[in-house]
């Protein structure tokens, strides 16, 4: 973050209060003496260390130090459920604008580039605005000078996941298209590992294969009732897109998780939408005129685009606090329920039936949940390797956290 950015972060940015210099003297790991803290013991651990509350310093200031991992410590706390809880939430937007598609593909409407551009021009209105209020139009000019670059890759990630990814329905099967999306979750966790300097605990490995089984049940009952099981006009060509899809979805999620623990939620919201518009709005006008053309315009085509952009628009504000939350990791095994939810809301919408093992699937996946979490401290992944050991490098924004650390009574 340049010098320039941060005095406009520090000086108008409601989501981020400043901190005071903490004395060193009062920071140390839970359980050890001041002098036994060393860099051996800023570095140990898996990554994941926690900040912890020990004391006030001369000036007043809140003091912290890292606290040990302990068995079932975060799922005693209310930030877990709340974690669950939102990364439902989110599985269920996915499906749900799954569903809207399937609902405009019927209608003869198929405009997956335009349908997207929709939901960035709305999260661009509110969030940029938001932005301009914030920050006025001479320092939010400075702050696209210096670092709309890094917004500009994060969008250009966003908009080639969606596209690809998409594109690839249309040429493999949507068992193949979803069996590859789970490379987004390996390409999290190596990106993770390299770049964030995240080190993953036993546990959280277990969780996540764990996740990975409980889809695979889901994928089987697919095969056994014929569901999803449709016919690939080129299986090579559709996986493959899948593939880059997916890969491009894993690096956006760990870029964003990186962004938004440093800076306000509405700036990396508005500046992914600011540039996420031109860039969509660019490749829909050059490879979906001619199904733009052809779509058929009625009235229902009109309602299930306001519901796609609208349950869009939920999830794009809706991620950034899970990654603050969590971590990007978190993010993808959370959306593994998808298939669930969808086949929930195809009883209703698609006269679909759930087979008996969906219900041993979703157990599944939720005890991955849980065993991710299993051996986090208080505050789970909510502090990040990255920021330093007192999350000095971070904000104190909704969901960090260095906003828990100065207000323990926070919900989130």
């Amino acid at each position: 973050m340049t010098s320039d950015t941060q005095n406009i972060v520090m000086d108008k940015n409601a989501d981020i209060r400043p901190v005071e210099q903490v004395d060193a003297t009062h920071i140390r790991p839970k359980g050890s003496s001041v002098s036994s803290h060393s860099s051996e013991n800023e570095h140990a651990g898996n990554g994941h260390g926690v900040p912890e509350v020990i004391g006030v310093n001369g000036d007043g200031n809140v003091a912290v130090g890292k606290s040990k991992r302990k068995w079932f410590n975060y799922l005693k706390t209310k930030d877990f459920w709340i974690v669950l809880f939102l990364g439902q939430v989110l599985s269920l937007c996915i499906t749900s604008t799954n569903t809207f598609s399937q609902l405009l593909s019927t209608q003869g409407t198929s405009i997956p580039a335009f349908q997207t551009f929709f939901n960035y021009v709305l999260l661009n209105i509110v969030y940029t605005s938001y932005t301009w209020y914030k920050y006025g139009f001479k320092k939010w000019g400075q702050m696209v000078l210096k670092d709309g670059w890094r917004y500009f890759i994060l969008a250009f990630m966003d908009v080639e996941g969606n596209y690809f990814v998409v594109l690839a329905y249309r040429y493999t099967t949507i068992l193949s298209a979803q069996l590859i999306n789970f490379w987004a979750i390996v390409v999290v966790v190596v990106i993770s590992l390299l770049l964030l300097h995240v080190r993953y605990h036993l546990t959280q490995y277990v969780g996540i294969l764990l996740c990975i089984g409980g889809m695979g049940i889901l994928f089987g009952s697919d095969h056994i009732t014929g569901q999803n099981n449709y016919p690939a006009s080129n299986q090579l060509k559709g996986d493959l897109f899948a593939l880059l899809g997916a890969s491009f979805y894993g690096l956006s999620n760990c870029f964003e998780e990186f962004l938004v623990s440093k800076r306000p939620m509405y700036e990396v919201i508005g500046q992914l939408s600011f540039w996420g518009m031109l860039i969509n709005g660019t490749q829909a006008g050059i490879f979906d005129r001619a199904s733009f053309r052809t779509a058929n315009w009625n009235g229902p085509v009109g309602g299930y685009l306001v519901g796609y952009t609208l349950v869009l628009f939920i999830f794009y504000s809706l991620a950034p606090i899970l990654f603050r939350l969590s971590s990007a990791a978190f993010f993808n095994i959370s959306l593994l329920t998808g298939n669930f939810w969808g086949v929930a809301i195809g009883v209703k919408v698609f006269k679909l039936h759930i087979h008996w093992m969906y219900y041993i699937a979703f157990f599944l996946i939720i005890i991955g949940h849980v065993f991710y979490f299993m051996t986090e401290s208080m505050l789970g992944e909510a502090e990040k390797p990255w920021l330093g050991e007192g999350q000095e490098g971070g904000i104190a924004g909704i969901g960090t956290a260095r906003r828990r650390v100065e207000n323990p009574s926070a919900i989130v």
